[in-house]
C-alpha cells in the first residue's frame, strides 16, 4: 500500500480520490487550506492545512510520500507552485487532475478552440494547457495527467468507462462525460499499476 498526498483534498475531484484511495487501503495526507476542519477524524488520513502557494510549507508536507496527486485549480496555482515543491521534497511521482480543454475535439482542433466552448471555463482550461506543457518539459518527475471528459460531474461509481489518449471521448449517445467517482477509480488504478508514465490520457463513457 502507498502513502500518498493529495493537494486539494477537499475539492470534488480530490475528495473522490481520497475516498477511493482509502477504500483500497492506502494512507493519505490530505492537503488544503482548511482541510483539518473537515477531515481531522478520518482513519488513515493526516489532514494538513497548507496553502498550495506556500512553497516551503508544501515541500515539508510532501516529503516522505510515495506519490502526490494534485487536484488544485490551474487558474490559481501555477505549474511551478506544484512541480518544484514535489521535486524538492524528493517525491518522484506526480499525478495531476487535468482538464478537457487541451484534448482534441477533431484533428488539429482542441476542445478549448471549438466555437461553443464556455467562456466561464476558458481561464481554467487555458491554464490547464500551460500546466500540461510544463509537465511535458519536465525532465525529473514521473508524471501523469488525466483529463476528464467535457462534463465532469457527480454521480455513480460504476467502474465501467473507457480510456483514451489525447482525443475527447464521446459516448454513443453523443455525450462526453465522466463522474468524479469513476475518474477516481481510474486514477488510483494508475497509482497502483502505472500505465501512463510521463503521459496525458483521458477517461469517459
Amino acid at each position: 500500500m502507498s502513502h500518498i498526498a493529495i493537494i486539494g483534498a477537499t475539492g470534488r475531484a480530490g475528495g473522490r480520490l481520497l475516498e477511493e484511495a482509502l477504500r483500497r487501503g492506502h494512507t493519505v495526507t490530505a492537503i488544503a487550506r482548511k482541510v483539518s476542519e473537515k477531515l481531522s477524524d478520518r482513519a488513515n488520513v493526516k489532514a494538513v492545512d497548507v496553502d498550495a502557494l506556500d512553497a516551503s510549507a508544501l515541500e515539508k508536507t510532501l516529503a516522505g510520500h510515495d506519490a502526490v496527486f494534485s487536484a488544485a485549480h490551474f487558474s490559481t496555482v501555477p505549474p511551478a507552485a506544484i512541480i518544484e515543491p514535489v521535486k524538492r521534497a524528493g517525491v518522484k511521482r506526480l499525478l495531476v487532475v487535468g482538464g478537457a480543454g487541451s484534448l482534441f475535439a477533431a484533428p488539429g482542433l482542441k476542445v478549448i478552440e471549438t466555437p461553443n466552448f464556455p467562456d466561464a471555463y476558458r481561464a481554467e482550461a487555458t491554464a490547464g494547457g500551460v500546466f500540461l506543457d510544463a509537465l511535458r518539459a519536465e525532465k525529473e518527475l514521473d508524471w501523469t495527467f488525466l483529463s476528464p471528459s467535457a462534463e465532469f460531474v457527480e454521480g455513480e461509481r460504476t467502474g465501467k468507462f473507457r480510456l483514451g489518449k489525447d482525443d475527447l471521448l464521446v459516448s454513443a449517445e453523443g455525450r462526453s462525460w465522466i463522474t468524479f467517482e469513476d475518474y477516481a477509480i481510474a486514477f488510483i488504478d494508475e497509482l497502483e499499476k502505472p500505465a501512463h508514465s510521463r503521459q496525458r490520457y483521458t477517461i469517459g463513457y
